[in-house]
């Protein structure tokens, strides 16, 4: 039976057994888990982050985006969790579907490839730096000998 709405569960760890209507956050691992709200009775996982999904929390109330679109699962289900409520998208079609899966993959790419640019360039950043300090110190060394004659 479709689900209307789901309870949220705040936890450390996602339990082994998950029951109907309840969703499980686990913001120290950033992984949701729930069995799918059509009724199937799979589990579906979530990742939080920038590039996956990202959980808003109002009180009591969760808000997660985007959609939860289950593609790998016969029953293809697909929906949005707007404050506790399940919120039922459309259908789409297999090319539909391939086109979102690859904008995602891209998407993906795209933010690891900025964290690796970012790192890159912090540690060029540290070579400079220690770089400068040594020829800094060395300066000194210098300056520090002339004045001394």
């Amino acid at each position: 039976m479709k689900r209307t709405t789901i309870t949220p569960v705040f936890v450390d760890f996602i339990p082994e057994e998950l029951n109907e209507g309840v969703i499980y956050i686990s913001e120290t691992y950033k992984t949701i888990v729930h069995r799918c709200c059509c009724g199937c009775g799979e589990e579906v996982v979530t990742p939080l982050s920038p590039v996956d999904w990202q959980l808003i929390r109002e009180g009591k109330l969760i808000t997660i985006r985007p959609s939860i679109g289950n593609w790998n699962y016969p029953c293809q289900s697909h929906y949005l969790i707007t404050r506790n409520k399940v919120e039922w998208a459309g259908g789409m079609t297999k090319l539909q579907i391939q086109r979102v899966q690859e904008r995602d993959r891209k998407d993906k790419e795209l933010y690891i490839a900025q964290i690796i640019s970012h790192k890159t360039t912090v540690t060029e950043h540290d070579v400079n730096k220690a770089t400068l300090n040594s020829w800094l110190s060395d300066l000194w060394a210098a300056l520090k000998n002339w004045w001394s004659h």
